[in-house]
């Protein structure tokens, strides 16, 4: 008997020995890599896991700030980490960040998780690069720029708003609603798709491929991937057969049949889809899925988000609220009953647009972006080496006390006057920036200008129970925001 726990108590010592070993060779390597290439001060943390669960831990939380500052107040505004299986070196300094987002191409390449990747589709406009990505991009851009918006796009913002808020009675979960209006915003954006069952049910497997964006991109390890590739297969097919049926369209009209041309001529549609049908590109059917695939994220999740973090931020800030209110009322007040909003009531909205900078600012929806380095890069003295990923933090500029003050308060009178930042091209990146400027902000904007023009002249309400905002895997509240709404017109007649 002796002699057998003699023999386990040997093993575990050997066990946590060659363990401390291995911790200490993985240390001493990191040091004499770091001093051989230059690197940014910082830690791997403990082998093959680095800090990430130490980052994850953080943005589950209302407060991730901690992360970055003992980091920051350690080792610099750029450091070394180790997340997600990678060494990374990852900055809150807004000159390298803004090197980074313009290095495309030349200094660094798109670098995403697998998991991304893999739902996206490799023909994601997240994904592409070089000219067809330039293509691409200004291809997405000119369908949201502010001519479009104001002729077209904006009378179905306005009646996809009123028409969703009319159903709204009691209790409703705001994160939904939103994703709600923005999903069929885009599905009417990009292939000219009324709400009906179909979206609907197309929008549900949606919500399962995004929550796979953040997990093992191993089916057999995670029951949450798994589902979101199934789901991602069945969104391919439902869009698969709309560019089917339009693509048969094109070809109809190209036939020279003139009966058929004359009807296709009445439903001819001006959207994404008959756009990239048109290219001289001669995209395959999974070419164009894939595209629309990445593009109905971007509308969807991103300001669906903002919405109801904006209406969070309002009911948090009383006096935000109440003078918002007041420049839709007095919006309102020039417009007969049921008549929808035009360009002059948008560009007349300048405290809603302060509302909308902060709501970004403080949300930051975009947390930061991870890039691949293609060639070393120096960088505030130091070097960053071929092959590592690179994090460049949006959030840890714009919840930086030296660029903004009380940067962790919402303060939407900071932007009068446009004077919310020191160096606002610089350290305000909501929506990215170089090559990579995400194509739809305006319209973002303006989506949200319309919502709250609606939410705040027909209903006054309150939270129906105490909620709370994570950053991880997405920027989200915990239970979707749900709040007691009440029409305006029965508080005016109680």
């Amino acid at each position: 008997m002796t002699t057998t726990t003699h023999y386990h108590y040997s093993d575990e010592t050997l066990f946590i020995s060659l363990l401390c070993l291995s911790f200490l060779s993985f240390i001493l390597i990191h040091r004499r890599r770091a001093r051989r290439h230059g690197l940014p001060p910082g830690s791997q943390g403990i082998p093959f896991v680095g800090e990430t669960l130490q980052l994850i831990s953080a943005y589950k939380t209302e407060n991730p700030e901690p992360f970055i500052d003992e980091r920051v107040g350690r080792y610099g505004p750029v450091f070394t980490t180790h997340v997600f299986g990678e060494p990374t070196v990852f900055s809150t300094d807004p000159d390298v960040n803004r090197l980074i987002l313009h290095g495309e191409g030349k200094l660094v390449d798109v670098s995403y998780p697998g998991s991304i990747s893999n739902l996206l589709g490799k023909h994601s406009l997240l994904l592409m690069k070089g000219s067809l990505h330039k293509r691409m991009h200004s291809l997405t851009m000119s369908f949201s720029n502010p001519s479009i918006l104001k002729d077209h796009l904006l009378f179905d913002i306005d009646r996809l708003v009123r028409r969703n808020l009319r159903s709204w009675s009691d209790r409703v979960l705001l994160m939904e609603e939103a994703k709600k209006i923005t999903f069929e915003l885009a599905m009417k954006q990009l292939m000219s798709l009324d709400p009906s069952e179909w979206t609907e049910r197309v929008r549900k497997e949606y919500v399962l491929v995004i929550e796979g964006f953040f997990t093992v991109p191993l089916p057999l390890f995670s029951t949450t991937y798994r589902r979101a590739i199934q789901a991602r297969t069945k969104v391919a097919e439902a869009l698969s057969l709309v560019v089917r049926e339009r693509r048969k369209e094109v070809e109809v009209s190209s036939a020279g049949r003139e009966e058929e041309k004359d009807k296709k001529k009445k439903k001819k549609k001006n959207d994404m889809l008959a756009a990239l049908l048109a290219g001289d590109e001669g995209f395959s059917d999974e070419q164009i899925v894939d595209f629309l695939v990445a593009l109905l994220v971007a509308g969807y999740e991103t300001t669906s988000t903002s919405m109801t973090l904006a209406v969070k931020f309002l009911t948090d800030t009383p006096l935000a609220l109440a003078q918002l209110r007041e420049e839709h009322d007095q919006i309102r007040a020039k417009k007969k009953e049921g008549e929808a909003l035009e360009w002059s009531d948008y560009k007349s909205m300048p405290f809603t647009q302060c509302v909308v900078n902060e709501t970004l600012r403080v949300a930051n929806i975009i947390g930061g972006v991870f890039r691949r380095a293609i060639t070393d890069i120096p960088v505030k003295g130091y070097v960053i080496p071929k092959g590592w990923k690179v994090f460049a933090s949006f959030r840890a500029v714009h919840m930086d006390q030296d660029h903004f003050k009380d940067a962790r308060t919402f303060n939407p009178w900071r932007w009068q006057n446009n004077s919310g930042a020191a160096s606002p091209g610089n350290v305000y990146t909501p929506f990215g920036g170089g090559g990579r400027l995400c194509p739809g902000y305006e319209l973002a904007r303006v989506e949200l200008s319309v919502f709250l023009h609606h939410l705040v002249t027909r209903f006054s309400w309150e939270p129906a129970e105490e909620d709370k905002l994570v950053f991880f895997p997405t920027t989200r509240t915990q239970k979707q925001y749900p709040i007691n709404v009440r029409r305006r017109d029965q508080d005016q007649a109680a």
